[in-house]
């Protein structure tokens, strides 16, 4: 392993020669593979009951594992489409394991795609409250979209701004934030050699300046009383205690608070600040040599109350939905007939002949670049309503009228992701005919309309299976 030789001398310096010694050992063991369970589809126990692999306990994520991926891919497996889980490396669960969510909050993720933090944010919201993913890239914001919609996450806001740009909307409006900030991603480098030729590219003083800027946007987010999580995928000083030390010194009004702990986690260090604080032994460190899995870093941060400086800001405009002055249409209100869940017709907006399902609460967010504002239902189109796939996947299968349930070795369902049309004589009669959830024990993939014992396939063309 060629490392660099000032990235070598400062990891010396770090953990002193000894230790750097079992450091570098590290870079001749395998990477970790890991899988968390979406909990707002299926619990971690019943999921183990249906698992196809063998998994081992990730021990310091409640809903975290390891699968061998060398011979398990659970990319390829339906259960993978039904969103019931995400891939995602163990240590990289940390941050979001450790914010606490509560239902009902409303939390903001700053950097969020491609959205392994954000579908876990979001699954511990279980439909309650709104979730903020936010990423600058509208490239990246588009992969995140698919992810969240994936999870079945409907209380969501997708965004693609840079984050000062967000805070005349949401001053002091959410109860939590995450920011996984963009980092020299040091502690990658065992899982992806590429990144060191981007540390190379980009040191850790690129990246400060960008993360001291992040912080300090996102604090003036949060609401007094709130907590934020601050986390990188890098050792370096300059991004990890030295920012947050940059932070509290900014906005005194924020302490560092302590995390559940782990044996293998590790102490920030009072001393890489400018000036050692023995409150940033609260902070942790994850060193590949001393735990299975890559490196991180993370902080836990509560905002006080604030100064009388901040009382003068102007409230946050809040959003006035564009409700219709008369009856839904027609074709949506007899759809929506099929949906064995409580909906508030307050709630539905219709843009653009797109019907939404909004969180409660918003903020008036014109002239903010989104990609999404609430739970896609479908579209309005010529006499007829189509359904979106997102919606399919934040309903469950008992919420839902008419549904086809196909097992994970059903042949039929891998011809459903592909986008075929499936032939369901076996399943129903020829006098039923309409829109159909399709599942896969129990989970729903999407949507299909039935007519005689023929399923017309209305798998979402960008979402289908892809031969290897």
């Amino acid at each position: 392993m060629n490392l660099p030789a000032a990235f070598e001398e400062k990891m010396k310096s770090l953990l002193g020669t000894e230790e750097y010694e079992d450091y570098l050992r590290c870079f001749d063991e395998p990477r970790y593979y890991g899988l968390r369970v979406n909990t707002a589809k299926i619990s971690v126990k019943e999921f183990l009951k249906i698992s196809p692999w063998p998994l081992e306990p990730v021990p310091w994520i409640r809903n975290g594992f390891y699968y061998d991926g060398e011979s398990c891919h659970p990319a390829r497996h339906p259960y993978y489409f039904a969103g019931l889980y995400y891939l995602q490396e163990p240590s990289a669960m940390t941050p979001a394991d450790r914010l606490p969510i509560s239902p009902g909050d409303r939390v903001l993720d700053v950097c969020a795609a491609p959205g392994g933090k954000a579908t876990e944010l979001g699954a511990r919201l279980c439909g309650e409250g709104v979730l903020a993913a936010n990423d600058l890239s509208s490239s990246r914001a588009k992969g995140l979209l698919k992810n969240l919609e994936l999870f079945g996450i409907g209380n969501v806001l997708v965004l693609s701004e840079e984050p000062g740009k967000l805070i005349p909307y949401f001053r002091e409006y959410f109860d939590k934030i995450l920011i996984d900030a963009p980092c020299s991603g040091e502690g990658m480098f065992r899982k992806d050699r590429k990144m060191i030729r981007a540390w190379e590219e980009h040191g850790p003083e690129f990246f400060s300046k960008m993360q001291k800027s992040i912080v300090t946007q996102a604090a003036q987010m949060l609401r007094p009383g709130g907590m934020m999580l601050y986390s990188t995928c890098t050792f370096s000083p300059e991004e990890n205690e030295q920012t947050v030390e940059y932070l509290l010194k900014e906005y005194p009004e924020f302490s560092l608070c302590e995390m559940e702990g782990y044996e293998g986690f590790c102490p920030g260090i009072a001393d890489a600040a400018l000036t050692p604080d023995a409150a940033l032994e609260k902070t942790v460190r994850i060193f590949p040599h001393r735990m299975k899995g890559e490196g991180h870093f993370v902080a836990l941060l509560k905002k006080g109350d604030v100064g009388p400086a901040c009382e003068e800001f102007p409230p946050v405009r809040t959003y006035e939905r564009r409700q219709y002055k008369k009856p839904l249409p027609e074709e949506l209100s007899d759809f929506l007939k099929l949906v064995r869940r409580p909906l508030d017709p307050s709630r539905i907006d219709i843009r653009a002949e797109r019907a939404y399902y909004m969180p409660e609460d918003l903020p008036d967010l014109s002239g903010v670049r989104f990609l999404r504002t609430g739970l896609l239902l479908g579209e309005l189109k010529k006499n007829r309503f189509e359904p979106s796939q997102a919606l399919a996947m934040n309903l469950k299968k008992e919420e839902f009228a008419n549904t086809v349930d196909l097992s994970a070795d059903d042949g039929r369902v891998i011809r459903y992701l592909k986008g075929e049309t499936l032939d369901l004589s076996d399943l129903v009669s020829q006098k039923e005919k309409g829109w159909y959830l399709v599942c896969v024990d129990g989970y729903p993939l999407g949507f299909g309309k039935l007519g005689g014992q023929t399923l017309k396939n209305k798998y979402l063309p960008g979402w289908r299976w892809q031969s290897v």
